[in-house]
């Protein structure tokens, strides 16, 4: 069977968050913990979550992070790809989601991401305090 979902995730509860989602709608879910080697087993998996520790550290570490972990996905076949961060949204002044998002697609070759409505309610809120 073939990944349909990768997903790499900016911080472990977070990866855990969503693998506990996908698992209890039916996927078989599997999290690895940074980026595994080349060729891991990933046994009958329908969606693999890579959990990266790059929610706090700098932009370019991060998307050199998050890349490695693209590229061991597609390596793996996954179909689509989710970038699960942080949902408090950005956890360093500068903030890494943006530019970690943007390196994402531009590997993907893609000019449209979708960003969830909570986390733009999440925001405006954060706003008006």
């Amino acid at each position: 069977m073939s990944v349909l979902l990768g997903a790499v995730a900016d911080d472990f509860t977070g990866a855990t968050d969503l693998c506990n989602t996908l698992v209890r709608r039916g996927m078989r879910t599997v999290q690895l913990i940074d980026v595994p080697p080349l060729g891991a087993d990933v046994a009958d998996a329908e969606a693999v979550v890579i959990a990266l520790k790059s929610r706090t550290i700098p932009a370019a570490e991060a998307i050199d992070k998050s890349l490695a972990a693209l590229g061991w996905l597609q390596n793996a076949g996954a179909q689509q790809i989710l970038f699960k961060y942080c949902s408090t949204f950005d956890s360093t002044g500068a903030g890494n989601i943006g530019p970690v998002a943007e390196a994402l697609m531009a590997a993907l070759e893609t000019d449209f991401t979708w960003l969830p409505v909570t986390e733009l309610w999440w925001a405006s809120r954060a706003d008006d305090e």
